[in-house]
């Protein structure tokens, strides 16, 4: 039976191409019965880098259970953040440079994770402990996940692994990285053919905070002025997935990758909660100023579960 290996629910660039090399990975050490899958289609940053490389997408699985008794997670552990059986199957392994959160196994299993800016570097880490090889293309996706995890090493989730294994997986792959991380991440940004539901949902998570549901998504723009004009819009449909979905909160940080800033909206009842958090206030438009924020998984999630918490 066939092992599937997935990253979280809308998957970026890092969960996507992490699952295809750990997927490599598994099948160098002995593991041929593998598959990487995704928990929902390639957003257009991701799809600009399998389209460089001329690689398909791996398919879209909605439930494993009914297919596998076996999985292998990548990039998340939080199980609200998995396929929606998680709980029905047997967790071989996990691979992650997140939180460990709302994560339990019957069985013992393989887990590495590592406080590193992507899942992508740790995976090429491990390829180099044991002598593996990377073949060019998957280097090229490898790297692109990289590049979206830490914006092509400006975020401040970067750590000196990144700023040594790139470069290499950059040079495996042939890429001008400078050109190509650019470009790969500007795709990523075209505001006029994302919808407002693909703004508000493409690259959200939940995360339970004292006892309640946060959904926090985040959007990359290079002009944050294309967000305030559809504010209205955004916030009806960040109201409507709340209400629909019973999330206590729904927080989107749109983040201006070329100035390393960020503006944050909210729907719910704990706004106080991101003042807090952030030490800052809401204005009149309703938009509270994040200067230099551009990681959720370091800068937005720790200050506001330590608000929860407080």
């Amino acid at each position: 039976m066939t092992t599937l290996i997935f990253g979280h629910q809308n998957p970026d660039t890092d969960a996507l191409t992490s699952a295809m090399s750990w997927a490599e990975y598994q099948r160098q050490l002995g593991n041929p019965d593998v598959e990487a899958v995704a928990l929902g289609e390639p957003n257009d940053e991701t799809k600009f880098a399998l389209d460089y490389f001329k690689v398909a997408a791996p398919r879209v699985i909605k439930t494993a259970a009914n297919e596998t008794d076996t999985v292998m997670l990548v990039d998340h552990n939080e199980f609200q953040q998995s396929v929606a059986d998680i709980a029905d199957v047997t967790i071989a392994s996990v691979v992650d440079h997140h939180r460990v959160a709302n994560f339990k196994t019957a069985a013992p299993l393989f887990y590495r994770a590592e406080p590193v800016g992507s899942t992508n570097s740790l995976i090429y880490k491990m390829f180099k402990e044991k002598g593996f090889t990377v073949p060019a293309t998957l280097a090229g996706l490898m790297a692109s996940g990289i590049i979206s995890d830490t914006l092509l090493l400006k975020s401040p989730t970067t750590t000196p692994l990144e700023r040594e294994v790139l470069p290499e997986l950059a040079a495996i792959a042939g890429l001008d990285l400078e050109a190509y991380g650019l470009a790969m991440l500007k795709a990523g940004t075209n505001l006029a053919a994302k919808s407002d539901l693909d703004i508000v949902e493409g690259d959200a998570k939940s995360f339970e905070m004292a006892g309640k549901t946060v959904r926090i998504g985040q959007v990359n723009v290079v002009d944050l002025t294309e967000i305030e004009a559809r504010q209205a819009a955004i916030e009806a449909t960040m109201k409507a997935e709340a209400e629909q979905n019973g999330y206590d909160t729904f927080v989107l940080i749109a983040t201006d990758i070329l100035n390393s800033n960020s503006i944050g909206l909210a729907y719910g009842q704990d706004q106080d909660k991101l003042e807090a958090a952030f030490g800052a206030t809401f204005d009149a438009d309703r938009r509270l100023a994040l200067p230099g924020v551009v990681s959720r998984k370091k800068q937005v999630v720790p200050p506001l579960q330590a608000a929860y918490e407080a």
